[in-house]
């Protein structure tokens, strides 16, 4: 090869050994596994497990809070028990939600876990229920 070769011709020149095809072949699929693990949003079976576990179990509570909203609403003494939860201290609230009830779905024997929480949130949040009278319940 000439002195004074262009890169073009060096370039095309070039014949890499088996040993530079293989180290290289590595590096790529190492920064592969790296750039799509790290920014590619790739995760394990077991991480994808566990997330679809978290999902569901948020969406039953999430349903199961909503249940309860309804639950707690539509009840002959709403009211009542409407002041008495906002008398309840914070930390109790939830207590109150599970003595109650309300967040245990019908064919079960335990209430949901996390939708007491959900619940008391979506109630204190709301307006209060109206009052009924023996007219209109």
């Amino acid at each position: 090869m000439a002195e004074g070769a262009g890169i073009g011709q060096r370039w095309e020149a070039y014949r890499p050994s088996k040993t530079l095809w293989f180290w290289s072949c590595v590096a790529c699929v190492i920064a592969t596994i790296v750039i799509g693990f790290a920014w590619g949003g790739w995760v394990t079976g077991g991480s994808a497990a566990q997330m679809a576990s978290d999902a569901a179990d948020s969406a039953r509570a999430q349903l199961a809070a909503d249940y309860c909203v309804s639950r707690f609403r539509s009840a002959a003494n709403a009211s009542a028990q409407f002041a008495s939860l906002k008398k309840t201290d914070e930390w109790d609230r939830s207590a109150f939600i599970k003595k109650g009830g309300w967040v245990t779905l019908p064919g079960m024997t335990q209430p949901v876990s996390g939708a007491a929480d959900q619940c008391v949130k979506q109630l204190m949040t709301a307006k209060a229920p109206a009052a009924k009278t023996a007219a209109s319940g």
